[in-house]
């Protein structure tokens, strides 16, 4: 866990505090399955989380990123506790969310592969950002943070990071979108 950051636990188990909205326990929750089914429809950007800590870079693929706050302006990830880049992200106090374009499919898939862990950063151009996170210098955006705060959810960690640098891409974007377990683009732009 990085030295600056704040670490809030949440509830661990399966049900959450016993709390009352409407006359409807908050404590009650639907199927994993069912939840899992809904949260296929939902279509999401795909991210390239990276960090480094001694010298040596650490990645995974995420589509849980979101902004928090303009002023300061933050942002979140959501990492699983069991990811093999984890840790390292909390010891380093520090990530990049690395915003990939429709192109970045095959090197999206290359870093959700296991075997190809320890030579994920061989694939694509990376430089340096201002916090010595790694950046993908393909990125349509690419946000370089400091952690904040995170937050121990059930089974992932919410990691808050005040975003210190942006670099913006050129030209058009076209987003990898991740919907219904597979990666899509958007082609047809705004509608």
């Amino acid at each position: 866990m990085s030295e600056n950051a704040n670490v809030v636990a949440l509830p661990t188990g399966k049900r959450f505090p016993e709390a009352r909205a409407g006359g409807i326990s908050l404590g009650a929750a639907v199927d994993a399955g069912r939840f899992k089914l809904g949260m296929r429809r939902l279509a999401a950007g795909v991210s390239i989380i990276a960090t480094t800590l001694e010298e040596v870079r650490y990645g995974l693929v995420a589509t849980a990123v979101n902004s928090v706050s303009a002023d300061p302006p933050t942002l979140l990830v959501c990492v699983s506790q069991t990811a093999s880049a984890h840790d390292f992200i909390s010891r380093a106090g520090r990530f990049s969310v690395n915003v990939l374009h429709a192109d970045d499919r095959e090197l999206a898939e290359n870093f959700s592969r296991p075997e190809f862990r320890t030579r994920r950063f061989s694939f694509g151009e990376w430089s340096t950002a201002t916090t010595g996170a790694p950046v993908l210098d393909s990125a349509l955006v690419a946000f370089d943070c400091l952690i904040a705060q995170e937050a121990r959810v059930a089974s992932h960690t919410v990691f808050f990071g005040q975003v210190v640098d942006v670099r913006l891409s050129d030209g058009l974007i076209d987003p990898l979108l991740f919907w219904n377990s597979s990666y899509h683009t958007a082609e047809a732009g705004p509608r």
